[in-house]
């Protein structure tokens, strides 16, 4: 197998978000754009268009093709943030880029793609085999919005 591609299905304005996702992701390009020069069941040539990209390193393509199904719950982008301060970073460029905080870390952005914005080190806090650290932990994050690594830590270590 060569590689593994997640595939993002716009109704519209496909490169303005690949655009702004590779300007606050770090180590993230845009590679190849492509237009359908044939005739799709989402319109005619020219209408459906292919942006090959990376986020961190991972492929992603973004194919704009008009309305079919909407994002959802079921699929979304976890960015690992080193602190405190990426993690700030990184959901304010999305809130103020017109997305919507929801629970856990985790939020939409203005074109309906859910995300998880969280501490790399939460991971190892659930995965602890001190169960009552990691229920601690778990907790906590259960009660926020932005994830605070300093209070996760607090919770964590008791």
């Amino acid at each position: 197998m060569s590689r593994v591609i997640s595939n993002l299905w716009f109704a519209e304005n496909a490169r303005e978000a690949v655009e702004f996702y590779v300007s606050v992701v770090p180590n993230s390009s845009i590679g190849r754009e492509t237009i359908v020069p044939a005739e799709t069941p989402s319109g005619p040539p020219g209408s459906v268009s292919i942006i090959e990209f990376k986020l961190c390193g991972q492929n992603f393509t973004a194919l704009q093709a008009g309305p079919l199904d909407s994002f959802n719950h079921s699929f979304s982008i976890q960015v690992e943030c080193d602190n405190q301060q990426e993690i700030d970073r990184v959901w304010d460029a999305f809130i103020d880029n017109g997305g919507e905080p929801e629970q856990c870390g985790w939020l939409k952005d203005r074109w309906g793609l859910s995300w998880q914005i969280v501490p790399r080190v939460l991971g190892e806090m659930v995965a602890n085999r001190d169960r009552e650290r990691a229920k601690r932990a778990t907790e906590a994050m259960l009660t926020m919005v932005k994830l605070d690594v300093a209070t996760l830590e607090r919770a964590f270590n008791g």
